[in-house]
């Protein structure tokens, strides 16, 4: 009897881990889409940031990530169990707070004024050899950690949806497994791209000529991918923020799904990243304008 239970025990165990693996595939297939913005959006949040510094900032983003989802994962579980109504007004909030930080973004492009004087200390604090990098760079840090929170609050949701009807117990398997998966995933891309330029001055010192061409190419790229990079990671903002915005207004997003059904095969896969662009633009700057009027009623004089 104890070596039949054993075996029913074990049997057990094995479907359930064979459920998990099946669950943790197909969730990481469906959040695939948000790990390309979350890749865009990070390499350009340590864009800027000094050669022998980037990989240290690189991991403590990478570490405020995983505290993200410590947090986030738990909570998911929590409010789909006892307020699952919540989880959408959450997450529209933190889609209007990434249009937000993409229109302001946008807007200290474009219109630099105060912010010329920051940029000039920041580049005078560089250039000294005493002034303490690190302090430097925890604003940046914290924005990036900021970031993070939002997109990895959607994986985790998108992910929870795949084992709604699972156990509690698979839920939290497949939500920590996925979690650890893209911000591994995520940050070991972006920590590479970052080092493009270093591992392409490595290679033109080697002998070898095919090394020293390849070299040289990575090290012409490199620049130009983190300028597109910061493109990208802005217009990643708008695309998800966008997105989530849609999505938690039903009428809006049945809107824009008849339009694109209704618009041939090319535009109906155009129409929605479109729509979602023009959307978390437009909210952006709503919120953006909200936030400097009250400042102006209600900061300090």
């Amino acid at each position: 009897m104890a070596g039949a239970s054993l075996l029913t025990l074990l049997d057990d165990i094995a479907t359930i881990l064979d459920d998990v693996a099946v669950m943790t595939k197909v969730a990481a297939k469906k959040t695939a889409g948000v790990l390309g913005d979350d890749l865009a959006l990070n390499a350009e949040q340590v864009n800027g940031v000094r050669a022998e510094r980037e990989l240290p900032v690189v991991w403590a983003v990478a570490v405020g990530s995983l505290k993200n989802k410590i947090i986030l994962v738990p909570a998911a579980l929590a409010i789909s169990a006892f307020i699952p109504w919540a989880v959408i007004p959450l997450l529209m909030v933190g889609g209007l707070y990434l249009c937000f930080e993409g229109v302001e973004k946008l807007a200290h492009k474009f219109f630099p004024h105060a912010e010329e004087e920051n940029h000039e200390a920041l580049i005078t604090a560089i250039s000294d050899e005493n002034v303490d990098l690190v302090s430097l760079e925890k604003d940046k840090i914290k924005g990036a950690i900021r970031t993070d929170f939002v997109l990895s609050a959607e994986i985790i949701v998108i992910a929870l949806g795949t084992v709604a009807d699972k156990s509690l117990s698979t839920q939290f398997i497949v939500l920590a497994g996925i979690g650890v998966i893209m911000t591994i995933g995520v940050y070991g891309l972006v920590a590479g791209i970052v080092k493009l330029d270093d591992i392409g001055f490595y290679l033109q010192k080697k002998t070898n000529g095919a090394l020293k061409t390849v070299g040289a190419m990575l090290v012409a790229t490199a620049p130009k991918l983190m300028k597109l990079l910061t493109v990208v990671g802005t217009a990643a903002m708008f695309l998800v923020g966008g997105g989530i915005l849609t999505h938690g207004i039903p009428q809006l997003h049945h809107g824009i799904e008849h339009l694109a059904a209704e618009s041939g095969n090319v535009m109906a896969a155009v129409i929605p990243s479109a729509m979602n662009l023009l959307v978390g633009v437009l909210a952006g700057a709503i919120a953006l304008a909200a936030v400097a009027l009250g400042s102006k009623l209600f900061g300090k004089k």
